[in-house]
């Protein structure tokens, strides 16, 4: 077994990244040691990657970053029983304590005191990765490495959008990132009437097109607002998922949403935004709902699901593909939104 390993680096509170040589880590008892064959490049890890105002109150270098990926099991540690070496592997990127009242009643996606791979500890950007055997998800052999490793923040998606009733529906989509793209195939697997695509990219709502949009909107070219209402009648769309993050973009899914509908948001501002409670929100009776990671292991299975049947076809949004050495040209094309997902190939 290596000593050794290459790794992406959060290396100083600044700017940029840097590849490194760095220690194997070693497996503990309940830990098991994975050999990283794909990991994609999130939003999250773009934040982070450019030292924005949020990674700046949170992150703290130097360390590895990195939370999505697929892998196979290399080692056990000795109380390790879920697992074995030899297998397929995703994650849970959420360490949960276990104890806490979130935990406690079965919402431990909201646990109160969880940990981020490749946030608040070291992550997967990397050759190996360690972590506790309770946050795998045993892949199918057959399920490719890089769609593997999209199954975190396709869970996102999931969680986003089938957070209440999907069926028969009209569906917004705001933000037609790689999780956006994914929200527009699950809610189209989800049995939804028609899907509103909104970005400022026409690379990216061509992606969106492919992965089931009905209404692909530039909202630059056309008035959001003017658009949904009239192709619903001045009803309103029943479901805005909200993964834009920009103050302007949610402030029309709160004003498109009909009365009675739900806004879902799993975009992070990276500051305060002004939102008109009293009408948009109070006198339309709408629910409101924060999207963080993923039900453990509802969303998972969910996920499994929809990509064995085949419901949702993920590959269309993996773009680019590169090695771990050329990450510099990934996170270049996720600045500059001319890709869908891109994974990194240790």
């Amino acid at each position: 077994m290596q000593k050794t390993m290459k790794a992406i680096v959060k290396a100083e509170a600044a700017e940029g990244a840097e590849l490194k040589t760095v220690p194997v880590p070693e497996c503990g008892a309940q830990q098991v040691l994975i050999k990283v064959r794909a990991t994609s490049i999130c939003g999250t890890d773009v934040h982070i990657y450019n030292w924005d105002e949020w990674s700046e109150s949170r992150v703290k270098p130097p360390y590895i970053f990195g939370h999505e990926f697929s892998g196979e099991v290399v080692e056990t540690g000795e109380l390790v029983n879920n697992v074995k070496v030899g297998d397929h592997v995703s994650a849970e990127t959420h360490i949960v304590c276990g104890h806490c009242p979130q935990c406690m009643t079965g919402n431990a996606h909201i646990c109160r005191n969880t940990e981020i791979i490749g946030v608040d500890r070291d992550g997967c950007f990397a050759e190996f990765v360690v972590l506790p055997s309770e946050n795998l998800w045993v892949n199918d052999p057959a399920l490719p490495w890089d769609e593997a490793s999209v199954q975190e923040p396709m869970g996102n998606a999931v969680h986003t959008v089938l957070s209440g009733d999907v069926a028969g529906k009209t569906v917004a989509v705001i933000g037609c990132g790689p999780i956006g793209l994914m929200a527009v195939g699950v809610a189209k697997a989800a049995g939804a009437s028609k899907v509103f695509a909104f970005d400022l990219n026409d690379y990216r709502l061509e992606l969106a097109e492919t992965m089931g949009a009905d209404r692909p909107v530039h909202s630059m070219h056309e008035d959001p607002l003017t658009v949904v209402t009239k192709e619903t009648n001045g009803a309103g769309v029943d479901i805005v998922c909200e993964m834009s993050g920009h103050p302007v973009a949610m402030n029309q899914g709160f004003k498109m949403v009909t009365n009675g509908g739900r806004v879902s948001i799993l975009s992070l501002p990276v500051r305060p935004v002004e939102i008109d409670v009293t009408n948009d929100i109070v006198f339309k009776g709408i629910t409101v709902q924060g999207i963080t990671g993923r039900k453990m292991f509802q969303t998972w299975q969910q996920v499994s699901g929809m990509l064995s049947s085949g419901r949702v076809d993920v590959k269309p949004m993996i773009t680019h593909h590169f090695p771990l050495e050329d990450f510099e040209k990934g996170f270049e094309l996720m600045l500059k939104g001319n890709c869908g997902k891109v994974i990194l190939h240790p």
